[in-house]
C-alpha cells in the first residue's frame, strides 16, 4: 500500500469521527466517567491523577514488514473468520503524533520475525529507530535459532530495554533449548518481555501455556509480560502471575468489545484481576487493531475494578516495568 501521505493531512486524536469514537460503558458511580473518544482521554488521564499511558504493547516496524502486516489483516475475513479493518493506518510519523497525543510517554516499537534469520535485522532497525526518536523504546526480538545466543547480549549491550517474542507467528516453541542462552541474557538483564503465547486469535503448533511454564521453571526470574491477557487461556496464564514474582499480564484487546466485553468478564476472573491489580499493565497493539484506542481503555473501566485499579493498570505497573516510575 502507499504509506507515503503527508502527515500533517493524516487524522489524529479527536480529529476523525470514524475513527475516535468509542463505545459508551457503564461504570459505579464512584469510577471516574471513562472517555468515550480518542480526544478524551488526555482529560480522563489527568482527572486520574496521572501523568500519561504506560503502553507496553505498541507497535512500529520497518516498512515492507508493516506492509505485509496489514496485507494479512486485510484478508482477516479468510484468517480469522471475522474483519480486521487497520484502525490506525498512517503513515510513521502520524502515527507517532497520535500516540502522544494518546498520552504514552515511552513509546515501545514492537517488532517480531517469522522466519529464522530475521531477528538480528529486526534488532539492527530497532536500535537505528529508537535513536531517531527520543521518546522511543529501543526494543528488541528473538526467534528460535542458534544466533539468538549472540545477537540477544548484543542488542541488549546496545541498549535494548523491552524485548517482544511472538510464538503464534514465529511458530516455534519458547522452551526450545535453543534459546536457553538468550532467556539467560534477558533474565541477568531484568529487561521486560512482551510473548504472545495465548491460543487466539489463532492457535498455533506451540501456543499455549505449557511451553511458557517450563521456560520459568528454568529462569524463574523472567520479567514475562504475558500479552492480550493469555487469550484464551486466562486462568493458565494468571496461575503463572501468581507462582513467579516478575510475570505480567498484558490488557491488548481485552474486554475491548471486539473478542470479548466487560459484560463476558465472569465474577471469579473480575475477582482475580482485581487481586492481581499490580501485575497487570496496558497494552493496545496500536495502530493494528480493528477499533478507536479508547475502546480499549473503556473497556477496562467498564470491568468496574475502581480507579485505583485502572490507575495502576493504565500507569504504576507499566512505568515500573518501563523504568518510567
Amino acid at each position: 500500500m502507499d504509506d507515503s501521505n503527508d502527515a500533517a493531512s493524516q487524522p489524529g486524536p479527536g480529529t476523525d469521527t470514524e475513527t475516535t469514537i468509542g463505545r459508551t460503558v457503564d461504570v459505579p458511580d464512584t469510577m471516574t466517567a471513562p472517555p468515550r473518544s480518542d480526544a478524551q482521554i488526555p482529560a480522563y488521564l489527568e482527572a486520574l491523577g496521572l501523568p500519561g499511558l504506560a503502553d507496553i504493547h505498541v507497535h512500529f516496524l520497518p516498512q515492507n514488514v508493516l506492509d505485509k502486516v496489514w496485507e494479512y489483516f486485510d484478508d482477516a475475513a479468510k484468517n480469522y473468520g471475522r474483519d480486521w479493518p487497520i484502525t490506525y493506518r498512517f503513515d510513521t510519523d502520524t502515527r507517532l503524533r497520535i500516540v502522544r497525543e494518546l498520552g504514552i510517554r515511552a513509546i515501545p516499537a514492537l517488532t517480531y520475525p517469522h522466519r529464522p534469520g530475521m531477528a538480528a535485522w529486526l534488532n539492527d532497525w530497532n536500535a537505528e529507530f529508537a535513536a531517531a526518536h527520543d521518546d522511543v523504546i529501543h526494543c528488541g526480538t528473538l526467534y528460535a535459532e542458534p544466533e539468538s545466543a549472540d545477537y540477544v547480549p548484543a542488542a541488549l549491550a546496545a541498549g535494548a530495554k523491552l524485548f517482544k517474542v511472538h510464538v503464534q507467528v514465529g511458530a516455534f516453541s519458547p522452551d526450545d533449548r535453543v534459546l536457553d542462552p538468550a532467556w539467560e541474557a534477558l533474565e541477568e538483564a531484568g529487561a521486560p518481555i512482551v510473548i504472545h503465547a495465548g491460543s487466539a486469535p489463532l492457535p498455533g503448533k506451540h501456543t499455549g501455556p505449557q511451553a511458557v511454564a517450563n521456560v520459568l521453571e528454568r529462569f524463574p526470574d523472567l520479567r514475562l509480560v504475558i500479552a492480550h491477557m493469555g487469550m484464551p487461556e486466562y486462568d493458565a496464564f494468571a496461575d503463572l502471575v501468581e507462582a513467579y514474582d516478575h510475570v505480567h499480564l498484558d490488557t491488548t484487546m481485552f474486554a475491548s468489545g471486539y473478542f470479548s466485553s466487560p459484560a463476558e468478564v465472569g465474577p471469579a476472573y473480575r475477582e482475580r484481576l482485581a487481586r492481581l491489580e499490580d501485575r497487570i499493565v496496558l497494552g493496545s497493539d496500536f495502530p493494528n487493531i480493528p477499533y478507536p484506542y479508547v475502546d480499549q481503555i473503556s473497556g477496562l473501566a467498564g470491568l468496574g475494578l475502581g480507579d485505583d485499579w485502572m490507575r495502576s493498570v493504565l500507569w504504576t505497573n507499566g512505568a515500573k516495568l518501563l523504568g518510567l516510575d
